[in-house]
């Protein structure tokens, strides 16, 4: 496991707009950061959170924070992942990096704010998220901290 302060860069962009929504919260890419701060703001307030991850060694780290509100699941296949419903903020921060943004496409109508990490334009040939802006009828880059990290929204401008 690889630990620096780089890969918490999208906290300031989760910690500003989850208090801001009060429904459920999907997380792709189960982390050392996103997934503790997301666990316990969600407990805090008995909100729904489900954290997804295709490898057993995050699953593993995190089973204890299975719960009646916080589902942690390995998926085996990505394009099975039950997601189709509406969710208050969804994350995106999950491997494989080319799986990034066809789960931002599936999700482009079903979350209030979609949170894309890894977003800098150097980087787009790994996550292809050039491809989706265009359905996103809102954009916001967190530029503050690298790698940078996004908000999209066809439903709230942020900010």
């Amino acid at each position: 496991m690889m630990i620096s302060i780089k890969y918490a860069s999208h906290l300031p962009v989760l910690t500003r707009l989850l208090p801001t929504t009060t429904g459920p919260v999907l997380e792709l890419g189960i982390g050392l950061y996103s997934t503790p701060y997301l666990h316990w703001i969600c407990s805090a307030s008995r909100r729904q959170l489900t954290s997804y991850d295709s490898d057993p060694k995050w699953i593993r780290y995190f089973r204890d924070a299975k719960s009646d509100i916080h589902e942690v699941a390995l998926i085996d296949d990505w394009d099975k992942m039950p997601i189709d419903m509406f969710w208050d903020i969804a994350f995106i921060d999950h491997a494989p990096d080319h799986r990034r943004s066809i789960e931002a496409k599936r999700l482009a109508n079903n979350a209030k704010y979609l949170i894309l990490h890894d977003t800098e334009p150097e980087v787009d040939s790994l996550y292809g998220y050039s491809q989706i802006y265009p359905l996103f009828k809102y954009r916001y880059d967190y530029t503050l901290a690298k790698p940078y990290t996004t908000i999209l929204s066809n439903f709230t401008k942020y900010g």
